[in-house]
């Protein structure tokens, strides 16, 4: 009996942990349809979850498709015409065929020369079509260089003005970012902010227990800078040599049970060089944070707390705390860039939903904090400038809004295949190498 609810319970956790993915990835798309609504964009079709369709509706009006299909791992907004692949070929250049059947063909420019170099049509410019006989500088068009495109804003996705598919392209992380504030707001004013607390810290023959954190203790900044993410401690004391005095911003508990914030003094007991964004141990060593012996391993005697703050200062902090997720992405990607951080640091979808369904279950707030980072991870990773993801059609819609033309349709397209292909390796070359 204690086998089944065990299964069940994983069972329950995985579904969770999907449905937190699939709302996110369909906020996502919902943003680029309601920006596509808004500046009048043809929509063919709004898919929850992708293969055969469980449930489908045609608007009459619109024509647009709504449909719920059977894998619920994600969803798209289908605009008309996306890819540009069907557009007309341009029109041929204006010459013609003038020889009878079985005789040499020559190409003629029905057009008459201008034979007086000094006489010139209406308006004072050179015709496109003066040739070099009747005229030394009229320039005949190469028909490889087709003419600057004027956007016709039909409704169709390709021939709508750049900056209207820059606004679509960026609204699905923009909704995705939203969400997130607003799953980090209720977190915060409901439980408040999420804190590391002190739970042992480790005597020293050399320091006192006035120069040391105490057990209880939430560690609130450090040096004037408030904590938000786990980082923040790390950069506080970072590139500090052993016996360094840094200043803490704690919540103590006080004999009367009550809290307080107060500025302590901590020497560090070892110098501190953080090598990445995981790098921690030499951190909590430093700290003087003590260690217990578990079943599975040794731990530091640490844990998570809620702070609770007035509400301008919760507020501040919600906003604070969402951009300061958003940079440790960017910081990450730095360092596998570098080198700093290996590829096992990371986890593909696999990872992200057995991790996802481990934390969301605990409860509410985990459940919060859990969505509200995967929220926020949708909204940067799609913005990177990766061809297959919005941030690489946002790059290929600002040069083509620069240069007056677009870069190759075909060749456009078969860059974003080639990276969505890379993409879905490297998601499970990253989930490989967590069993590895």
């Amino acid at each position: 009996m204690g086998n089944l609810l065990t299964v069940w319970s994983t069972i329950g956790s995985v579904a969770l942990a999907i449905l937190i993915l699939l709302v996110m990835i369909t906020i996502h798309e919902f943003g680029h349809y309601i920006a596509g609504k808004v500046l009048k964009f043809k929509i063919d079709e709004f898919s929850v979850g992708f293969g055969p369709a469980l449930f489908k509706i045609t608007r009459k009006k619109s024509g647009e498709l709504f449909a719920v299909r059977l894998i619920p791992l994600g969803g798209y907004c289908a605009f008309h015409g996306e890819d540009g692949l069907d557009e007309p070929a341009p029109p041929a250049p204006p010459f013609e065929e003038t020889a009878e059947e079985g005789e040499h063909i020559e190409l003629t420019d029905p057009a008459p020369a201008i034979e007086d170099e000094t006489e010139l049509p209406l308006g004072g410019e050179l015709s496109p079509q003066a040739t070099e006989e009747g005229n030394s500088e009229g320039v005949r068009p190469e028909p490889s260089d087709p003419p600057k495109r004027h956007w016709s804003d039909d409704g169709d996705f390709t021939h709508m003005k750049p900056w209207k598919r820059i606004i679509v392209l960026v609204a699905g992380a923009t909704m995705n970012y939203l969400l997130a504030l607003f799953l980090i707001l209720i977190e915060f004013f409901s439980f408040g902010q999420s804190v590391i607390e002190v739970r042992g810290v480790a005597p020293s023959d050399t320091w006192g227990p006035e120069l040391s954190l105490q057990a209880g203790d939430y560690l609130l900044g450090a040096e004037g800078h408030d904590f938000y993410l786990t980082t923040d401690i790390a950069s506080a004391i970072n590139h500090r040599a052993e016996g360094d005095r840094v200043e803490f911003t704690v919540s103590r508990l006080q004999e009367d049970g009550t809290r307080r914030e107060e500025k302590v003094t901590v020497v560090l007991r070892t110098a501190v060089e953080v090598k990445n964004s995981a790098d921690f141990n030499g951190v909590w060593s430093a700290l003087g944070i003590d260690v217990e012996t578990r079943e599975d391993g040794r731990y530091y005697m640490l844990g998570t707390a809620s702070n609770r703050l007035g509400f301008g200062a919760t507020l501040g902090h919600s906003f604070v705390y969402s951009w300061r997720l958003a940079g440790s992405i960017f910081k990450v990607i730095g360092e596998l860039l570098t080198g700093r951080l290996g590829l096992n640091a990371l986890g593909g979808p696999v990872t992200t939903i057995t991790m996802t369904s481990q934390i969301a279950s605990q409860g509410v707030r985990d459940f919060l904090e859990i969505s509200a980072l995967i929220g926020v991870n949708l909204a940067v990773f799609n913005l990177l400038p990766i061809p297959a993801l919005d941030g690489s059609k946002v790059v290929f819609t600002a040069i083509e809004w620069a240069r007056g033309k677009p870069i190759s349709r075909k060749i456009e397209a078969v860059i974003h295949a080639v990276g969505f292909v890379l993409l879905i390796g490297f998601a499970i070359l990253v989930d490989v190498l967590q069993f590895v």
